[in-house]
């Protein structure tokens, strides 16, 4: 292997074509697979092969990257793949598949000799676009040298979690900061509802509460993708976060605790969703409050 490992990005989304993008501008061999192939055709242009298959796009690799929409379609795609992996080559599992089936993944790299990084990132479209994700991974010492050239092409850091990727150490991590996220987004949107019911000019509140400790950046951001009508592209869809919303909540369950915030804003989620804004900007579970006939900021 080069001091550049060959790297296969299985899942090219929002977010996986823009990491595939900058593995290219950092100069590593790039092949990336898509089930819609046409999502994937635009990364020839940046020097990425496209291929027809999984197996075909792993063929070869130093370096697997799953970036997929849950758990159980890595696992599905990484099947697809099983005739073309070779014991000792590593996968950076990249997906935010919750907690539960973190062990599967790992057991199913160790039943293909694979290297297993638990690897789940923190950003969304433009930080991913910038290379600027933080990397939270878990994974052994001896595989790092291989796998670190992928993460710092598409991060600014990686936070290491742990030595044991089937131990979900970084998973859990994200789902807490994750946790967070959707919290503060469901908040935005909810102050925008209430000052609509209420009357209120929303700038006022922008000016109440500016330099202050209840102020902030992101709020500020997700209640202007409302305001301005930016919803798409998407950053983080609201379909993507419903699921992300859910495996937060049984994260929640398995550990004995209640997060009636995670209920409440998957149930927001699925009503946005339900209401045709599933591919848009998780912002937009501020629809959420009102009926679907009622017009919205």
């Amino acid at each position: 292997m080069s001091d550049k490992p060959s790297v296969t990005v299985l899942g090219t989304g929002i977010m996986g074509a823009a990491m595939a993008r900058n593995l290219c501008r950092a100069g590593l061999d790039v092949r990336a697979w898509n089930r819609t192939r046409e999502k994937a055709e635009p990364l020839a242009a940046d020097g990425a092969r496209v291929t027809d298959t999984p197996a075909e796009a792993v063929e070869g690799a130093d370096v697997v990257l799953t970036m997929l929409y849950d758990g159980n379609t890595v696992l599905d795609v990484m099947r697809e793949a099983v005739p073309a992996l070779r014991p000792g080559m590593v996968w950076a599992q990249c997906t935010t598949a919750g907690i539960e089936l973190v062990s599967d993944l790992a057991a199913f790299a160790g039943e293909h000799g694979l290297v297993f990084y638990d690897a789940p990132v923190l950003g969304t479209r433009q930080p991913a676009e910038a290379g600027q994700l933080t990397v939270l991974a878990a994974g052994p010492e001896e595989g790092r040298e291989t796998v670190a050239p992928v993460f710092d092409a598409v991060g600014a850091k990686t936070v290491w979690t742990g030595n044991d990727g089937g131990a979900g150490s970084a998973s859990r991590l994200k789902l807490v900061a994750n946790s967070w996220v959707l919290a503060a987004t469901a908040a935005a949107g909810e102050v925008l509802a209430l000052s609509q019911a209420l009357g209120v000019d929303p700038q006022d509140f922008f000016d109440l509460i500016q330099g202050g400790p209840l102020d902030m950046a992101y709020l500020r951001a997700k209640t202007a993708l409302l305001l301005d009508g930016k919803l798409s592209p998407a950053s983080f869809a609201v379909a993507t976060a419903e699921k992300d919303a859910r495996l937060i909540v049984q994260a929640g369950e398995r550990g004995g605790v209640r997060l009636d915030v995670a209920v409440a804003t998957a149930e927001r989620l699925a009503r946005a969703a339900a209401q045709g804004h599933a591919d848009e900007d998780m912002a937009a579970a501020y629809f959420a409050s009102f009926d679907a006939s009622e017009q919205g900021a």
